[in-house]
């Protein structure tokens, strides 16, 4: 953590409009509940306005509506969650690894005298890594592997042979990158399985969570675009390509060859089917099944209501029971369109 900053120097570096002492130093940042001297807060929504009231913050940052309703000393941005974002990495810095390889680690590679490789770290033939990169103790670089400039790769990440990670991208602990998709052939009752001769290739500012795997591709590439965060446990199968800026919460499962377009947001443990193409723009719930491509930008839901067992048990009877009344209404329709025609 900083010393802290002045509200005025954070404005300086950060925009907004500042109202009240600029002086104001600021050493971290809290809740509005939870916030007391020397911290600053925010508030986004209308729902934590009564906390806001009554906040023991020192500072709190606020959009337009809300510059009234505190005599605090606050900052004003239209986006107050995005700029906490932003106050937080400047009072909390990350600390600066040191450079150098651990007479532990294992490296075949030439590294730029900027790169941190940590005990047990083991990097293959033919890797490239660009200046300032970090790889925390456990990892393993396959052969061929090329890594971008500032990247951060936590402890037991594998890149698999020859797949590319490029600039700023922090990977979580555990991330697999690189395995083998899931692809067999069916040869009577055996399995034969199909070499994955493609890669990954992750472009720049991507986060990927701890635990989550990206298989390579088939054939073509598994494409990664910039600026994509992946939570945890999430797996991408085979030749997916995921679109600039797309995020995903934990536990969405994405099957082979889905494409999925720019700047989407899928909620945790979302399901999507392989083969089918998702427009820019498009926000899934959590926990829906995607079985069809989305063509349309917009909002998706594909959730049953929760319900006690005996309510769901009941409703999944009525639901069974839909096509007989579907065809029998039809049936109706008929019978009164002929009792029309003959009265």
């Amino acid at each position: 953590m900083s010393g802290g900053l002045r509200l005025d120097e954070i404005v300086a570096r950060l925009g907004g409009m500042l109202q009240g002492d600029g002086s104001l130093v600021v050493s971290q940042v809290g809740s509005l509940l939870s916030a007391g001297a020397g911290e600053i807060a925010f508030i986004a929504s209308p729902k934590y306005r009564a906390q806001l009231k009554r906040t023991k913050a020192a500072a709190v940052i606020v959009p337009p509506q809300f510059a009234n309703d505190t005599t605090l000393p606050h900052i004003i941005h239209q986006n107050p969650y995005a700029y906490y974002a932003r106050v937080v990495g400047l009072l909390n810095p990350a600390l600066p690894c040191r450079s150098g390889v651990h007479p532990g680690a294992v490296v075949n590679s030439p590294l730029p005298a900027s790169v941190s490789v940590g005990a047990n770290a083991v990097i293959g033939d033919g890797v490239r890594i660009g200046e300032n990169v970090t790889i925390y103790p456990g990892c393993v670089l396959g052969d061929g592997v090329a890594i971008g400039d500032d990247s951060v790769l936590h402890a037991n990440v594998v890149v698999y042979d020859h797949c590319v990670i490029g600039r700023r991208a922090v990977i979580h602990a555990g991330a697999v990158i690189g395995a083998d998709g899931f692809g067999f052939a069916k040869d009577g009752q055996h399995w034969v399985k199909i070499p994955q001769i493609g890669r990954v290739v992750i472009g720049d500012d991507v986060e990927i969570g701890a635990n989550t795997s990206i298989d390579r591709g088939a054939l073509d590439d598994t494409v990664i675009g910039n600026g994509v965060k992946l939570d945890n446990q999430i797996q991408v199968a085979h030749n997916v390509s995921i679109g600039d800026h797309t995020a995903m919460a934990g536990c969405v499962g994405i099957a082979g060859s889905a494409r999925i377009g720019r700047r989407c947001t899928v909620g945790g443990a979302a399901m999507i089917s392989g083969h089918l193409e998702i427009a820019d723009d498009v926000h899934v719930s959590a926990g829906t099944l995607v079985a069809k491509s989305l063509s349309q930008p917009g909002a998706y839901t594909g959730i049953f209501p929760l319900a006690t067992h005996h309510e769901w048990l009941h409703n999944a009877a009525q639901i069974k029971r839909l096509v007989k009344l579907a065809e029998r209404v039809a049936e109706l329709e008929k019978t009164i369109q002929l009792m029309g025609k003959t009265s």
